[in-house]
């Protein structure tokens, strides 16, 4: 038995996706194999149009890939049917985006157990308590979006991902919207996740001060997998940032973190 891959919450095998046919087709991503191992924060980066939108789309299961698997808790989601594959994402999969989507009518406890409700499942009271005291919002159970920060708005939309203890989370920017010192305590909030929960996290940011939170960090270039970092910093996925359209076509460079290449080598 291949022990990897039992600890892979979510695994991409040669994910191809291509938009539009013929002359009109473009090539989003192109044979991207990546794993996530159980328990982890990695962020995934790239310039503008490397594909990290079309990446999360399909690891998420919104979107599915023209060719290749997608595999969460090594079952491949291209066997299912659309009314289950949104069953899937409701239960087993947790959203946080830059824009927080909280209902305005419903309070704090009420958006955090909205996916449950709408799962069919009965709050674990004890449960949503705990979750919600975790982001920080304990005495604010009861109040509307519109009397919140935008910190707590995400932090909210932060125990709404949690609730349904998800094999992933699944971040797409989501500091974009918020002031500096805010987003370090939602990103600080992000790693206790990983850390305290054994939650899986895998965020999409273009911010490599946001990166730098993550365990590991994940390069996609022109729609393929060019890389990944181990224990980043700021400052280092910066000039790897700088550097990725001229480095795409080489080798990786060591910058004293570990870091591998596509072909699995640690350098």
């Amino acid at each position: 038995m291949d022990t990897t891959a039992v600890d892979d919450t979510v695994r991409l095998n040669a994910v191809r996706k291509v938009y539009g046919e013929g002359a009109n087709a473009v090539t989003a991503l192109d044979g991207v194999s990546l794993s996530f191992q159980r328990g982890t924060f990695t962020a995934v980066m790239g310039p503008s149009g490397s594909g990290k939108s079309t990446f999360l789309h399909c690891a998420a299961g919104l979107d599915r890939p023209t060719s290749g698997t997608v595999l969460l808790d090594g079952e491949d989601l291209s066997g299912y049917d659309e009314t289950t594959l949104t069953k899937m994402r409701r239960e087993r999969i947790g959203f946080i985006f830059q824009s927080f989507n909280l209902l305005p009518a419903l309070t704090v406890l009420q958006n955090v157990t909205l996916p449950l409700k709408l799962a069919g499942r009965r709050p674990d009271r004890a449960r949503v308590n705990d979750v919600i005291k975790r982001v920080g919002l304990g005495d604010r159970m009861g109040r509307r979006p519109a009397e919140l920060s935008g910190g707590q708005q995400q932090r909210v939309a932060i125990a709404r991902a949690l609730v349904t203890s998800p094999a992933v989370v699944f971040a797409d920017e989501p500091t974009g919207a918020l002031d500096t010192r805010t987003a370090r305590e939602v990103l600080r909030l992000m790693q206790e996740s990983v850390r305290a929960l054994g939650q899986t996290i895998v965020m999409v940011t273009h911010d490599p001060v946001a990166a730098s939170y993550a365990d590991r960090v994940v390069f996609l270039a022109d729609g393929r997998f060019v890389g990944d970092l181990y224990n980043p910093t700021a400052e280092v996925v910066a000039e790897r940032m700088t550097r990725l359209g001229a480095w795409a076509d080489e080798e990786p460079v060591a910058y004293g973190q570990q870091v591998r290449n596509t072909a699995g080598g640690t350098y």
